[in-house]
């Protein structure tokens, strides 16, 4: 299969199949951390922002790209993927900027509390209380609270569904839609594509199953949990939602089973699966065309969001 790989992700796979097919999950987590910081040398160039600066609302350390002056712009909240254990501001910049500079949104990205420091429900709480703060106070950012989109990747995307099912819980109001990228779903690993996809193309499914492992708390049961068994959640009521998949990654089947869980639950849902790329592909707009076409794809969709009633 790996001949229908990419042109620009193929010598990469072929790179690690060649090195032994080194599983992260075998290294220190500062390791971990630094070869995901190191990875961005493939993500490509970025635009510049009108601004683009870090603030603290409420406690919670965010980062604010700005793309122009207009006001007020529509807010995109960008949950950042990582596992649990790793990921930030610095290893999303260049895609954080793109995504402001093509849809012409204020995009906000999160910085939650990382595993194994932090275990559950740590994350869940940061980007909770952050969004919270986010509709309340981002007018002084120039930023529209009434147009609120969520776009997460990979644990992100988990983080992303899992807010959206809160605030449906606690809360009067909700994104107007979300978009998920591959998003980490499914703490068992039980899905054909993680069989399928699972040892050759990077982000294997050692990697992906011990970040669960890693944040969740010694002795919890994952059964029936709705924030971590999200997949069995009730999703009746959530807004639009896009989910992007991709051929070669081993949480294919899984962001694909949640789109038809959300279409029997009543929700308009949209699934995009990218042929010939990996998990993170998102991330290596440097090397991959169809990275930078999902970009676009993103941008739109959020530029476009639907409008309140």
């Amino acid at each position: 299969m790996i001949n229908h790989l990419e042109a620009g992700i193929r010598p990469l796979v072929e790179g690690f199949i060649a090195d032994g097919k080194p599983c992260p999950s075998n290294q220190s987590i500062a390791d971990r951390r630094a070869g995901y910081l190191g990875s961005t040398v493939l993500a490509g160039d970025s635009p510049n922002m009108a601004e683009e600066f870090v603030d603290e609302l409420n406690g919670i350390t965010m980062k604010v790209y700005k793309p122009s002056s207009d006001a007020p712009l529509p807010i995109t909240v960008y949950f950042h993927g990582g596992c649990f254990i790793s990921g930030g501001f610095a290893t999303h910049d260049a895609q954080l900027r793109s995504l402001a500079h093509q849809s012409n949104t204020l995009v906000i990205c999160i910085q939650y509390r990382l595993a194994p420091e932090h275990v559950y429900p740590a994350a869940h709480d940061d980007v909770y209380q952050a969004v919270l703060s986010i509709k309340a106070q981002a007018h002084k950012y120039g930023g529209n609270t009434e147009h609120i989109a969520f776009v997460g990747d990979s644990a992100g995307g988990q983080l992303a569904l899992t807010t959206t099912l809160r605030l449906k819980q606690h809360q009067s109001w909700l994104p107007q839609q979300q978009i998920l990228i591959y998003p980490m779903l499914d703490p068992r690993g039980a899905s054909e594509s993680y069989q399928q996809n699972g040892t050759d193309y990077i982000i294997t499914a050692n990697m992906l199953l011990s970040g669960f492992e890693m944040y969740m708390p010694e002795g919890m049961e994952i059964e029936g949990h709705p924030e971590l068994d999200v997949l069995h959640a009730d999703f009746t009521g959530l807004p639009m939602t896009t989910i992007i998949t991709a051929e070669f990654d081993p949480l294919r089947d899984e962001g694909e089973q949640l789109y038809r869980t959300l279409l029997a639950h009543g929700v308009e849902a949209y699934c995009e699966r990218y042929l010939g790329v990996i998990h993170g592909f998102y991330q290596l707009s440097g090397v991959s065309p169809t990275a930078q076409r999902c970009v676009s794809s993103i941008a739109h969709r959020v530029q476009a969001q639907p409008q309140s009633d």
